[in-house]
């Protein structure tokens, strides 16, 4: 073979570098053995690349239509798409409004409705039930007093509305006035007002005040005709209730909060005798009844049952639990888990300072997890999302005495509760409470 030696790049022709040095523009198809690094520009064949999903090592090569082919996602991390987790979302899980979240222990699947920092709502999508919303029971700002009855033994009733602030330890004031002076009143709240229902005094009536502005009360409906007094209430999101009355009445009673406007008969509690001071106590789903005793009452007769009702549908109660003793005229009070009842009138143990508590959760009997500063009955009431408060009330013994006193105690350690130092304006019991 003969061999040209020329700057022509051609047949049986040497290499000469160029002018910088460097090789000419020839054909490298046949050059083997190069360092893959050596390759900083241009573009390789696909058959020269290893390329496809049969085995390790592979480097991902779209289809035909530009897609992904069908591969193994099982070590993909921070991939859009559902939180797959062995419990419930929370109300702090905090993540973006549309995600879902599938519990693959018990099959339950959740779509984030309100991304709410800390107030988040999980509505079930699946085939179970029950959603994962914030409690609706926890006040922040304040607690109001309405009407009540104030010193025996006559007993002269109030009209006065009483608002005190959960933040700080300052005395109550008096905001407004009910549209009738009444004692034994249901209380009920939605974010925007408080409500009695049903009393000794203009026994039918349904009433609201303002939570936002300072002012009276004004007349918005009526209950069934019936139930004169002594009612107990609870509140859903979207409706008052009323259970329990005097003469002997077990009608559970609910009117709207979104529309002022009479209240419907919607179920039973289980006793028929359910009329005198019961407790009421509310979780998410269900409204609860606790306690209570019937007219004329005998000595040492009081209940101890817990009855609940689903909000969601309405219906009869059914009986849960027992309380640890039978009582009568207690105070309730709420966290987002449990409920509470505190003092009342036991009079076949005369343990009127007493605090129960039993779960939301789980239906059984409740237990015995602390004691008021002193023995009381018929007080207010009020529920922060971490403490009770237990305001005004009277002694359960004959002295006849109404106290002014704000007790408070806590949802998180159970223990004793303390005196706030807070006062209510006038020492009052028997009356209806709300909060926001």
């Amino acid at each position: 073979m003969t061999v040209n030696v020329t700057n022509t790049v051609g047949a049986n022709n040497t290499i000469v570098l160029d002018g910088s040095s460097k090789i000419p523009a020839i054909d490298g198809s046949q050059v083997t053995a190069l360092s893959a690094t050596a390759f900083t520009t241009g573009t390789l064949a696909t058959a020269r690349i290893d390329a496809g999903t049969s085995g390790a090592n592979k480097i991902l090569q779209l289809d035909g239509n530009a897609k992904i082919p069908a591969i193994s996602g099982a070590n993909l991390t921070n991939a859009p798409g559902a939180t797959v987790s062995t419990s419930d979302p929370t109300v702090s899980s905090n993540l973006t409004l549309g995600k879902k979240w599938v519990n693959k222990t018990s099959g339950e699947v959740y779509i984030c409705t309100d991304a709410t920092a800390g107030a988040n709502v999980w509505t079930n999508v699946g085939a179970g039930s029950g959603d994962v919303k914030p409690y609706h029971g926890a006040a922040s700002l304040y607690g109001f007093c309405a009407s009540g009855t104030t010193a025996g033994p006559t007993w002269p009733n109030v009209d006065r509305i009483d608002k005190f602030a959960l933040t700080s330890s300052a005395n109550a004031t008096d905001v407004g006035n009910v549209t009738v002076s009444r004692r034994n009143i249901a209380g009920g709240f939605s974010a925007a007002y408080g409500y009695g229902a049903g009393g000794d005094a203009s026994p039918g009536t349904i009433e609201k005040w303002s939570h936002t502005t300072d002012g009276n009360a004004t007349n918005v409906g009526d209950l069934l005709a019936g139930p004169t007094g002594v009612n107990v209430g609870c509140s859903s999101t979207t409706h008052g209730y009323v259970a329990g009355g005097d003469p002997t009445n077990n009608v559970i009673q609910k009117y709207s909060f979104t529309t002022d406007g009479n209240a419907a008969d919607v179920g039973d509690l289980t006793r028929t005798g359910w009329t005198d001071h019961p407790g009421g106590n509310q979780s998410s789903d269900y409204g609860y009844v606790t306690g209570g005793s019937v007219q004329p009452r005998s000595p040492g007769q009081a209940w101890e049952d817990i009855n609940k009702w689903a909000f969601a549908s309405d219906g009869n109660a059914t009986d849960i639990g027992n309380l640890t003793v039978g009582t009568w005229a207690t105070c309730s009070n709420n966290s987002s888990t449990y409920g509470y009842t505190a003092g009342g009138a036991t009079p076949a143990l005369g343990r009127g300072n007493v605090i129960d508590k039993f779960s939301f959760a789980t239906d059984g009997n409740a237990t015995d997890v602390g004691d008021l500063s002193e023995a009381t009955q018929s007080s207010f009431g009020i529920s922060s999302s971490t403490h009770g408060y237990v305001a005004g009330g009277t002694n359960p013994d004959t002295s006849h005495n109404v106290w002014t006193r704000i007790d408070k105690y806590s949802f998180s350690s159970d223990g004793n509760a303390v005196d706030t130092t807070a006062d209510l304006t006038l020492g009052r019991c028997l009356g209806a409470q709300s909060q926001v």
